[in-house]
């Protein structure tokens, strides 16, 4: 019998995500930014106000959809803003479809699943990543991910008490 597993929100915390914008400060104005598996929005809503030409929110989960629209309506984004209430994987699929190109793709996937995986391999099959692009896959410190997805390589990891942002650019 398989049992139900349920998924709570584990948002980035507020201190991570300063850090993680530190990090891109220079590199987010006029780029286009894939926020996967978006929760409330936090990390896109930031990207827009880094100056992020458009940000793409997918998100699952109907309830966390709405808070996203709230947050994108309270600070005025909704020319720059798009919200996919999807699963990431037919995203992605549906992405490559439409010839949807992104400079910076943030996964932020449940930490207890192999979810990261799936997404970086999908993520990297699909050509939705500018070629001079970078993948930000944030993730539990237990979980060390591949040096490397198809073409996509690591190529430097940031360390934030139990959070890991691991960054990735095309080879």
């Amino acid at each position: 019998m398989k049992q139900k597993t349920h998924k709570t929100l584990r948002p980035t915390t507020s201190k991570a995500r300063e850090a993680l914008f530190n990090i891109l400060r220079g590199r987010i104005e006029n780029a286009r930014f894939l926020d996967l598996y978006a929760g409330t929005g936090a990390v896109g809503i930031e990207a827009l106000k880094e100056g992020a030409s458009e940000v793409v929110f997918v998100e699952a989960s109907k309830g966390n959809v709405k808070k996203i629209h709230e947050r994108i309506n309270k600070h005025r984004f909704e020319e720059k803003s798009r919200v996919a209430h999807k699963k990431v994987l037919p995203f992605i699929e549906s992405a490559e479809l439409g010839n949807q190109i992104f400079d910076i793709i943030f996964l932020d996937p449940p930490y207890h699943t192999d979810d990261v995986i799936h997404a970086m391999s999908a993520i990297s099959n699909a050509s939705i990543l500018d070629l001079s692009g970078t993948v930000i896959a944030e993730h539990f410190k237990k979980k060390e991910l591949p040096e490397s997805f198809h073409n996509l390589k690591k190529i430097k990891e940031y360390n934030y008490g139990d959070t890991v942002f691991t960054f990735f650019q095309m080879s």
